[in-house]
């Protein structure tokens, strides 16, 4: 559930972006952001992750550069940076060798599990496969932005199949890996 709630902050953003437009769609991210944040850094079992971190300082960039620049992004502009900057969080975890999912699952699982390979192993196969789903995202926003005559409900449906596709291979995944482990 945890990993989940980190992407509420996307969802608050394409909501209110459908409803109030995307300045005020990028703000409610960050507040969203923000709270996720703080209730990490007030929590005593909780720490503050890497995607969280890294969603505040896209949304607040974002927000700010919105209100100071005041660009003339289209809706669709602004999905692509917004889902441009996840895929760019995603890869940075990997990165940085600390994949975005292995600060959940350290949450769920006993201290001993963590240096394991397998466990590590499961956390970058894990991150890959969202990485490649904020990559279709990504090329979804571009064919929707690029080739207008597509229709807006094409790109919604890839964008949805992306997600649906990593949330699922979330859940399958470590069990076939334990399986296959032995």
């Amino acid at each position: 559930m945890g990993m989940l709630l980190a992407f509420a902050p996307f969802i608050v953003f394409a909501l209110v972006d459908r409803l109030a437009g995307s300045g005020a769609g990028l703000v409610a991210g960050a507040i969203v952001s923000a709270g996720l944040l703080l209730r990490d850094w007030l929590s005593p079992d909780r720490s503050p992750k890497i995607l969280e971190i890294g969603t505040l300082i896209l949304f607040a960039g974002m927000a700010l550069y919105a209100y100071l620049a005041d660009p003339a992004w289209s809706v669709l502009g602004v999905r692509l940076r917004v889902d441009a900057g996840l895929l760019a969080i995603v890869l940075a975890s990997m990165a940085l060798r600390m994949p975005f999912t292995l600060q959940y699952a350290r949450e769920r699982v006993a201290p001993e599990v963590w240096q394991s390979p397998r466990f590590l192993r499961t956390n970058y196969v894990i991150t890959a496969a969202w990485a490649l789903a904020f990559a279709v995202l990504v090329l979804a926003d571009l064919l929707m932005l690029y080739l207008p005559a597509v229709p807006m409900s094409f790109g919604i449906l890839i964008t949805v199949a992306a997600l649906v596709a990593a949330f699922k291979f979330t859940n399958w995944y470590p069990s076939r890996a334990k399986a296959a482990a032995g």
